[in-house]
């Protein structure tokens, strides 16, 4: 772990507005909540005036009304403060660039797609500083996220495969392909900092997901111990088999009482090469949102829950990153056993 002053978070959060191309005269909401960093607070304000921006820092109470605490997901709706609260959400619309530095941000609730509607640009940041700086993308990132795009737009099929035993087959067409690339620079867009990943919202997969033995588990963040098999059909997980992260998972799925709750959603690979696998071991969970496991160069990203092309409202929302799989698009390999390919 870095050993890191204010100096160095000012600086990184300047790279990262100028990244989003924050202009001299537009307006920044830094959002926070009573628990954010307050470190985290400084430096985007200070990053923001030192852009030349007009910036205000709005703290609002925290409360996420999700009835369990999902600990950094983003699962739940987001914070009950502003969803419930016109002039706070009018302060947000308002804005050309919005700093999110809550605990949960508003990565599924209707009101985020309201606010980037009015063409505001939203951040969203909830990793430890090292974790933010070591992986602070580059202007070359969104040409790589965009390649892939793009090929899966063109696509048919989307196939998984491990040795372990996993071998699923995923229907593309109407899938939305999309991308997270650690920074918001288009009007309307909202992305994660840090996050280099292309993912899709498949309306149907089958087949076999076979997790092994040091695959990560979010919200959990707990690495696999023994191999977890999931059937999948019609895009639903039929049954959850193995040792003690197959009754973690099934015990979840039956607490969250949510019908979407095993039914699959995003899915995709990770781009970022400065990510550390390890990372999830190295910190309090409190301290991580996951983001290293979750956008891993070369992992297969898979998750449960909310499906924005379904119309699916869920916050039973779990991600799961596995390394060793082969991904391929069409009869085009973009990752092969873990291990990304130039295409």
């Amino acid at each position: 772990m870095l050993d890191l002053t204010s100096v160095d978070l000012l600086d990184a959060f300047t790279q990262e507005l100028k990244l989003c191309k924050l202009k001299p005269d537009e307006h920044v909401v830094v959002l926070s909540e009573p628990t954010s960093r307050g470190d985290y607070v400084a430096a985007a304000f200070g990053a923001a005036k030192a852009c030349g921006a007009h910036v205000i820092a709005a703290t609002v109470p925290g409360g996420n009304p999700s009835p369990s605490d999902s600990t950094r997901t983003g699962a739940g709706p987001g914070l009950s403060a502003v969803l419930g609260d016109t002039a706070a959400q009018d302060l947000l619309k308002a804005a050309d660039l919005v700093v999110d530095l809550t605990r949960e941000g508003f990565i599924h609730a209707p009101l985020q797609q309201e606010i980037m509607r009015t063409g505001t640009r939203i951040l969203f940041v909830c990793d430890a500083p090292d974790v933010l700086i070591r992986n602070l993308p580059g202007p070359e990132d969104k040409a790589e996220v965009l390649k892939g795009v793009n090929l899966l737009r063109s696509a048919s099929v989307m196939r998984v495969t491990s040795e372990s035993g996993t071998d699923l087959t995923v229907e593309l067409p109407g899938s939305k392909p999309e991308f997270q690339v650690g920074f918001a620079d288009d009007p309307g867009r909202w992305d994660h900092w840090p996050s280099t990943m292309v993912l899709c919202w498949p309306r149907f997969s089958e087949g076999r997901i076979v997790l092994s033995e040091g695959d990560i588990l979010l919200p959990f963040k707990e690495y696999v111990r023994q191999p977890v098999t999931l059937e999948i059909a019609g895009g639903n997980i039929e049954k959850v088999s193995g040792g003690a992260e197959a009754h973690l998972l099934n015990t979840f799925f039956d607490d969250a009482d949510d019908e979407w709750g095993r039914s699959l959603s995003h899915m995709g690979w990770g781009l970022m090469r400065t990510a550390d696998w390890f990372a999830t071991a190295l910190y309090g969970k409190e301290e991580l949102m996951g983001m290293d496991a979750r956008a891993f160069a070369g992992n297969f990203l898979w998750s449960t829950g909310p499906h924005p092309v379904l119309e699916r409202e869920s916050y039973a929302h779990v991600d799961i990153a596995m390394r060793g799989c082969t991904v391929s698009v069409d009869d085009q390999e973009v990752v092969t056993a873990g291990r990304l390919v130039d295409f």
